[in-house]
Parts: C-alpha cells; sequence; structure tokens
C-alpha cells in the first residue's frame, strides 16, 4: 500500500535513467507497462522521466492522471534551476510542476569541479541553485528528493563544499537526500566513509544511495550505504542504465529483505521480483543474464555430483537461500559430472521407489559420461534426458517412426531468399502419412514436415511450435567433418521444454532434436489423458 511503512524505501529509475542504458528505448505505452509492472511489484517510488526534455515523457506524464497505482508514487525528475534567473522563471522547473506529480527528484552539483568547469558558476552560486530550487518546489507542495550529483567524488575531493551541498538542500525544506556515485568508481570503504560522515553530520535527514556499476560494485556499494544508515535506494529492477548499468534492485531487493531483514516491498511480494523484473526485461527487449543472483535461471542450479548429494541431504549445504522465497526453482543438472544422486533426483519422476544403488542407475550414470564424451550435453536439454531415462528403464514406447526422409536446398541467385523442401513419411500404429513442406532453411522445411505428418493423428501438435535453435561445433578441429550438437527450445504456449541431437550432419542432429521434442510432448500429453491419435 502507499502509505505502507518500510525499513528501505525503494527508488526505481528504470524509466529515466534505465533508458540511458545502451539499446534501451521505451514507446509511451511501454513506458505506462513499465509502470504497472513496477506497481504490481510495490516499490515505493517510480521515477518516471523529465518531462521537460523530450515529448515521450511529457506524455506519458499527461497520461499518468488516467490510470491509478495502487502501490507506488510517481516522480518526475529534472535539475535545480538554471543559472542567472529565478526559480519560478525557470520554465524546466514549470514542467516538473505541471507533470502532476506528488514527487520530484532535482539534481545538483556536490563535486567543485562540475560547478567550476562544467556548470561555470561560482560555489555560492550553486548553492542558491540548490535551495532556491528545493524551496519553491516545496512551496508548490512536492515532496522533493534532491539527488547529489557526483557526490562521493565531491566529498574526496573538497569534503566541507561536498557537505554545504547537502546542508543547503537540507535547510530548503529536502525530504530525501540521495548520494550518488554517478562516475560508479567508487569501492565499498569510500562508500561507507561518507556515508558515515554524511548521517552524523545531518543526523535527521533521511539519506539515500544511487549507485553505477562502472566497477561492477554497484550492489555491494547500495548494500554498504544501507549498513552505514541509508534508508532509500535507488537503482534500476533488471539493473540497466548509463554506461555499465545501475543498481540491480532485482538482486538487491533479495538480499536487503533476506538478509538484513530490512523491509522493501508489501508482504508477500518478494516471490514475484524474478516473473516481474523479467517482465520489464521483455518491455525493454533485453535479456536478464541467466547467472543473475537470485532471479537469474541457473541461480540454484547444481552440476557437481558433491553438490548434488548434499543439496539432496540438506538444501542449506549448497543454497544460501531458499529459491522458493523468490520464486526461482532449483534445478539438478544431468552432467557427467552429476552424479548418481542427481540422476536419482531427476528418475523418481519416472519410478519414485529407485535409488543410486539400482542398477540401471550405476548404468545410466555410465551411459550419461560416454554420451557427454561424444558431445551430448544434457545438462540444457531436460526432455531429452527423460526420454533417455525412460529408454533405460524400459519405460518407453515410441509413439511414430520416421521411415524416410529427404531435404533440399534452393540457391538462387539475385534478390531471391534461398528456399528449402522437405518430404517426410512417418509410421504411426501401421499407418503411414506423407508430408512436405517448404521452409527459409533446411531445418525449418523438415519440422513443419514432420508436424504435418503427425498432426492429422495427433492434432494437439498443432499448438506446439520451435522458439529457440542452437548449433555448437563440438570438435573444430575436424573442420566441415566436426560433430555438431543442436539445441532445441519447444513450447506449446503455456511451457517450454528443450532436447538436443548429435551428428556429424546437421540435419541428422536436427532431426533427433525435433522428434525428442515432439516425443516429450506427446508423453506429457499422454500422462495427463489428454493425448488422442486420430
Amino acid at each position: 500500500m502507499k502509505n505502507e511503512k518500510f525499513d528501505v524505501e525503494i527508488l526505481d529509475t528504470t524509466l529515466r535513467d534505465g533508458v540511458q542504458g545502451v539499446g534501451i528505448t521505451f514507446s509511451v505505452r511501454d513506458k505506462i507497462a513499465v509502470a504497472e509492472t513496477l506497481d504490481e511489484l510495490g516499490v515505493a517510488w517510480i521515477e518516471a522521466g523529465n518531462p521537460g526534455s523530450n515529448p515521450k515523457d511529457l506524455e506519458f506524464f499527461r497520461l499518468a492522471s488516467s490510470f491509478k497505482l495502487k502501490n507506488s508514487k510517481l516522480c518526475a525528475f529534472g535539475s535545480t534551476r538554471k543559472k542567472g534567473i529565478k526559480a519560478c522563471d525557470d520554465v524546466q522547473l514549470r514542467s516538473l510542476l505541471d507533470a502532476g506529480t506528488e514527487g520530484v527528484t532535482i539534481f545538483g552539483k556536490s563535486w567543485d569541479l562540475h560547478v567550476k568547469e562544467i556548470l561555470q558558476v561560482q560555489p555560492e552560486e550553486n548553492l542558491l541553485m540548490i535551495s532556491e530550487t528545493t524551496a519553491f518546489l516545496k512551496s508548490e507542495g512536492r515532496i522533493v528528493i534532491y539527488d547529489a550529483e557526483h557526490f562521493f567524488d565531491g566529498w574526496i575531493a573538497n569534503p566541507s563544499y561536498a557537505l554545504s551541498t547537502i546542508k543547503a538542500a537540507l535547510e530548503a525544506g529536502a525530504d530525501r537526500i540521495v548520494l550518488c556515485d554517478t562516475n560508479g568508481g567508487l569501492f565499498p570503504d569510500a562508500i561507507v566513509r561518507a556515508v558515515q560522515e554524511v548521517t552524523k553530520t545531518f543526523p535527521n535527514a533521511v539519506v539515500g544511495i544511487h549507485a553505477h556499476n562502472d566497477c561492477g560494485l554497484a550492489l555491494a556499494n547500495t548494500i554498504a550505504a544501507v549498513q552505514s544508515g541509508c534508508t532509500h535506494v535507488q537503482g534500476t529492477l533488471a539493473g540497466f542504465g548509463e554506461r555499465c548499468g545501475n543498481t540491480a534492485l532485482g538482486a538487491l531487493i533479495p538480499s536487503l529483505e533476506l538478509k538484513l531483514s530490512l523491509r522493501c516491498l508489501p508482504q508477500g511480494n518478494l516471490v514475484r521480483i524474478g516473473e516481474l523484473t523479467r517482465t520489464v526485461a521483455e518491455i525493454a527487449n533485453v535479456i536478464i543474464s541467466d547467472d543473475m543472483p537470485y532471479i537469474g535461471l541457473h541461480a540454484f542450479s547444481h552440476k557437481a555430483g558433491m553438490h548434488v548429494d548434499g543439496i539432496i541431504k540438506n538444501s542449506r549445504s549448497f543454497e544460501h537461500v531458499n529459491p522458493a522465497l523468490i520464486g526461482n526453482d532449483r534445478h539438478l543438472l544431468m552432467s557427467e559430472v552429476g552424479g548418481r544422486a542427481a540422476i536419482v533426483e531427476r528418475v523418481k519422476k519416472i519410478e519414485p521407489s529407485v535409488t543410486k544403488d539400482n542398477p540401471v542407475i550405476i548404468s545410466l550414470a555410465e551411459k550419461l559420461k560416454n554420451l557427454e564424451a561424444e558431445g551430448w550435453a544434457y545438462e540444457g536439454a531436460d526432455a531429452s534426458f527423460e526420454i533417455l531415462t525412460r529408454r533405460e528403464f524400459g519405460r518407453y514406447t515410441p509413439h511414430f517412426s520416421i521411415e524416410a526422409y529427404r531435404v533440399m536446398s534452393e540457391h538462387p541467385t539475385g534478390e531471391k531468399i534461398l528456399c528449402s523442401y522437405a518430404w517426410v513419411k512417418v509410421l504411426v500404429d501401421e499407418k503411414t502419412e506423407v508430408a512436405a513442406a517448404e521452409g527459409v532453411g533446411p531445418v525449418g522445411a523438415l519440422d513443419e514436415a514432420l508436424r504435418r505428418a503427425l498432426t492429422s493423428f495427433f492434432p494437439g501438435l498443432a499448438k506446439v511450435r520451435l522458439e529457440d535453435y542452437k548449433v555448437r561445433v563440438i570438435d573444430g578441429k575436424e573442420a566441415t567433418a566436426a560433430r555438431v550438437r543442436v539445441l532445441v527450445e519447444s513450447t506449446d504456449g503455456h511451457r517450454k521444454w528443450n532436447t538436443v541431437g548429435v551428428s556429424a550432419d546437421i540435419i541428422e542432429a536436427s532431426r533427433a532434436a525435433i522428434v525428442d521434442s515432439i516425443e516429450y510432448m506427446l508423453i506429457s500429453e499422454a500422462e495427463k489423458g489428454r493425448m488422442k491419435i486420430d
């Protein structure tokens, strides 16, 4: 709720600092979708842009009054007044007021180098710019968040002047003072010393931190600042922003809540942080790193046999938190280093009573090592591993077989697009079906032809599609005779699964992965009682 009290107040600046990241562009519709997602998560503040800088931000704020946020408050962003004019005459400050937001973030200079060389004003004039801007916005009834730009660099260069800029904002009525590591070049020890001095000098101030990731230390610096007294934190949910990005709130908030017991979000919302971070990333058309702390797909993936054995016996042995607390899942990866304990845990889905001393498990572990030596990789192909397991346990009966197939490609000259053709003959319950298809590439044509042939028997396949396709050369020394590994990701619109194929023939490797993909879907449907053969 908007009036809920938190130990640490979160301001997300995805819509302002985030769009300064390379390749990040939001339409007005995108900005509204991001704001709604952040509100759903429950951050205290959404810094939604600078209405005086571009038409899109101006349009967003115009529309903002028409949608109601449940948890978050909006704030507009801008700078202190220009030199030589009154705050009330500054067009940019008027645009901040016209945005109609409850809060306003303004930034001012804390580093005397910027005052002299960038603003090119006297130090005293800069202090007036800060105080007069703050006082003007407060007189208009706004909550003022003052961002002390380059504060840490300024504090190192001239501590007394940097502190005087903070004093100017506070005495004019600023509600929050945010210390900014704008260049992202500081280490935690310097952050700690500066924050401690600010909180000691201004004991009644609400102090915040805004860190950049240029040394890869934004998370560490932000946590150090909070531990030193900051109760307001700024960042972007997915971590993107100017240059190397901002503090990634998707990774920070779980640490604050789970490690430091500092409440940042409405009760029960932490479990959705991974899901909503990915939503923001999708709107921005960027990919969340699989190894992002807490919420990445690999954050709770275990591969080494000793680790898996420990996890099975006691999850605390190799997991620093319960993945369910942040809505993530544990993944036990199948590989030659995984050991029998990992295999047993995966096989229990098929054979619940199996143990690691079962002869089939022992055989499967050995077979897995041999297959991996040949280039097969099952850690990213769970569906293929399940089919392999079913074969070993005698629990697999193919739903179809490919009696014959042919793939051809045309290589036209000029502007014509490369075109491929595939023909396939399948056998299902002693009935045959022949189908042909055309595709941009040979794999696409084969996939389409196979699905056409099988859909007449299994109508549910119509909703399945190939979503991703990756090829890896296993040993480049063999040149064009090298074996390749093909990974295929498929979806039915609700869930995804991955399969693998290996061969010196890329078409044959693709066929193996596609067949596993279709078989896995048919097995899943059959177990749910939904599969029907026409």
